[in-house]
């Protein structure tokens, strides 16, 4: 007993200092990151983020096998900490059990199911990786670039702990000495011995009870020897799968609760993380913009980093890595993370001295501009890690410290600054749409009259585009036909920046944003109703943090409201098949998916097909984070990619509440020759046509 005491309290103390100096290295490796002021949750927050996503394991469940089985993993490692407090009791006595619930059935049946379940999951898992295997598929296995050796190695230190733990607890049955007997039986006696043991153990403990029954045939003797081996065995396993961990890509078992904590609740979504102060009066030489050196992160990024799983759900949903580019959310945040560790001399010390930039040595300057901020990596992250803000900071370092981008985001970055949108057609042209219009809409000049009740923000392609034109234009005519009184600011209207954001030009965007603020304040707007996702989630989600506080809305959530309480009713004249295409800045970033599809819904003819990728997992068009105005050289085109998945609905008609998808999506469909019998709306247009006087042999 002496010897088994020594043995297993040696091992635990081993393990647990070389594991307890690993996390203490890496506390404060972390802990170097830059400040994160923003990142104090409220207890109530954190709390909630805990239980949803930690023990509801939400995100994981979504993938129905590999989360099930994870969940199970979990909860079972959970659970199964009564049986290593058991263990270690063990040590000391082995009629030891947990005081007050130790003898209880519940208890035994609850450690016996979850034991049995973490095995099941692990047959799971290692089908899963055997049919991904990155070896077979490349770029399709979500597991591509993962560590996949240390993960085989962790299946089976988990499958040692739970093999480890049957044998103990079987052998126990056959001594006698098993915490679970009936009638509180606990200790050896001879005449039950001749009779066997297991009959006396709870029928509760039943994966026990079958491992009892394999070992009994050796004889009390025999599994005496085996309870104090497989006792001390289960122990060195938990404490050496400790140290394993520690050193490995498994630290997100620790790191995930901190970094999910932390989180931006509810989502890490819609407006970025930051809003750097650009005012140039506070700027100095030693002023940095963006990431451009790992230590240019803040402690929750560097936390982001430590926390990944290489799990590969990122990646197997990015619209960039799925059509061929070299973007790959994971391999850039392990690239990162690598780069973190071995920098940590540095960021511990705080040793100066040239350093290499992360673009191009660590991350290849395709990688950071293949990236449409569609935020489907953050969407699908178990441990939320934020990708796209990383991606952005690094952005905002190669434009504003550096000036390297694409060269035809030049001419983006320009006419943005001289004539206030990105196509850099003027101010002048921003009231063209009104012509095809039969009724006055109000240009706002001054204050906003009291008799308008909102604000239409037309933004830059609804007003300079020919098929934004055609979007605003149906949008504007509902809105009249329902009854609502809404005013322009005309040529006073101006793009929000959101374009020159996503760029990385922050100084830029918030020049636009603090002039825009202006204007709207001025004209002391109330409400604003807008058409473009991206001019949405800018002023609701962005001008906040620069002084801009407005009550937004999109106007397909105006609409869907319209409907739903009679003041729009549609027509019959439509009829046909429709597929509707979420946006991502207003379906994933900003969380609009129903009130698209009851405008849809409400139209008598149509009828609607949901594309295999949708709501929370739509696929990106491909004009988010400034791509619209980059050519896409590399890999297939995004846009392709979605349409082809739009057609194969067998829709006549792709619908949308976005400018940007409607222009990416057209373009698609007449390049695959559909353009013909498959039209691009947006959800105003499929109404509108709805109303229109039926035309014979028309696919209205």
């Amino acid at each position: 007993m002496l010897a088994r005491i020594i043995i297993g309290l040696a091992i635990t103390a081993l393990c647990f200092a070389v594991a307890g100096r690993r996390f203490y290295w890496l506390s404060r490796l972390i802990r170097s990151g830059k400040p994160a002021p923003e990142r104090r949750p409220s207890l109530a927050r954190a709390t909630e983020a805990e239980v949803v996503e930690v023990a509801g394991q939400r995100k994981l469940l979504r993938w129905t096998i590999p989360g099930v089985a994870h969940f199970f993993t979990m909860w079972g490692f959970t659970i199964l900490l009564a049986t290593i407090v058991e263990a270690y009791g063990a040590l000391f006595s082995r009629d030891f059990h947990i005081p007050l619930i130790g003898t209880d059935n519940w208890l035994a049946f609850l450690e016996d199911f979850f034991a049995t379940a973490v095995l099941l999951a692990l047959v799971v898992f290692s089908i899963i990786r055997l049919v991904n295997a990155p070896a077979r598929k490349e770029r399709q296995s979500r597991f591509y670039g993962s560590h996949t050796g240390a993960a085989w190695l962790t299946l089976l230190l988990i499958g040692l702990v739970i093999v480890t733990l049957l044998l103990y607890r079987g052998a126990q049955i056959d001594t006698g000495h098993f915490p679970f007997m009936r009638s509180g039986w606990v200790g050896y006696a001879p005449a039950q011995a001749s009779r066997g043991f297991a009959a006396l153990a709870s029928p509760w403990a039943f994966a026990s009870k079958v491992v009892a029954g394999w070992l009994a045939p050796l004889g009390v003797g025999v599994n005496s020897v085996l309870e104090a081996v497989f006792v001390l065995a289960n122990i060195a396993v938990i404490a050496g799968f400790l140290v394993f961990v520690s050193y490995s890509k498994h630290l997100h078992i620790f790191m995930a609760p901190v970094n999910v904590a932390f989180s931006r609740r509810p989502r890490a979504l819609g407006g970025l993380d930051k809003t750097p102060d650009m005012d140039m009066e506070h700027v100095t030489e030693d002023t940095v913009f963006g990431a451009g050196k790992i230590e240019d992160f803040t402690w929750k990024q560097l936390l982001d980093l430590a926390t990944c799983t290489e799990c590969g759900r990122c990646q197997s949903v990015c619209p960039a890595w799925t059509t061929g580019k070299p973007l790959s959310p994971k391999l850039l945040v392990m690239g990162l993370r690598d780069t973190m560790f071995a920098s940590a001399d540095r960021l511990l010390t705080g040793a100066e001295g040239e350093v290499a930039t992360l673009v191009p040595t660590t991350i290849d300057p395709d990688v950071l501009w293949s990236c449409t901020t569609c935020g489907s990596c953050v969407e699908q992250c178990p441990v939320d890690i934020e990708h796209v803000d990383a991606i952005i900071d690094m952005r905002r370092y190669e434009v504003l410290m550096e000036s390297r981008f694409p060269s035809e985001a030049a001419l983006l970055l320009r006419n943005m600054e001289n004539q206030g949108d990105p196509w850099g057609l003027g101010a002048a042209k921003r009231t063209e749409w009104l012509a095809a219009l039969d009724f006055e809409v109000p240009v706002v000049e001054g204050e906003i009259p009291d008799d308008l009740e909102y604000l239409y923000w037309v933004g830059c392609a609804g007003a300079l585009d020919e098929r934004g034109r055609a979007q605003v234009v149906s949008t504007a005519r509902m809105l009249h036909r329902a009854g609502v009184a809404f005013g322009i600011l005309g040529p006073r209207e101006s793009c929000t920046g959101d374009p020159a954001r996503r760029m990385g030009n922050e100084y830029l965007f918030q020049e636009m944003a603090k002039a825009n603020i202006e204007t709207l304040t001025a004209a002391k707007v109330r409400k604003v109703v807008a058409s473009c996702p991206h001019c949405f989630n800018t002023i609701k989600n962005e001008y906040p943090a620069l002084g801009g506080e407005f009550e937004v809305i999109h106007h397909a959530e105006l609409l869907g409201h319209l409907v739903a309480t009679g003041r729009l009713t549609p027509g019959v004249s439509f009829t046909g098949t429709v597929t509707y295409h979420d946006p991502c800045y207003l379906g994933r970033h900003n969380r609009v998916f129903d009130e698209p599809r009851s405008i849809l819904s409400a139209v008598p003819g149509a009828t609607t097909v949901e594309m295999r990728r949708h709501r929370e997992r739509g696929f990106c068009c491909g004009a988010g984070g400034a791509r619209m105005w980059m050519e896409e050289s590399i890999g297939k085109r995004v846009n392709l990619e979605r349409t082809e998945e739009a057609l194969s609905t067998g829709a006549d008609v792709i619908s949308t509440a976005c400018p940007f998808c409607m222009i990416m999506l057209d373009d698609a469909v007449k390049a695959s020759g559909r353009g013909d019998d498959v039209a691009v709306l947006d959800v105003s247009q499929v109404v509108e046509r709805s109303l229109e006087a039926r035309s014979a042999g028309s696919v209205s």
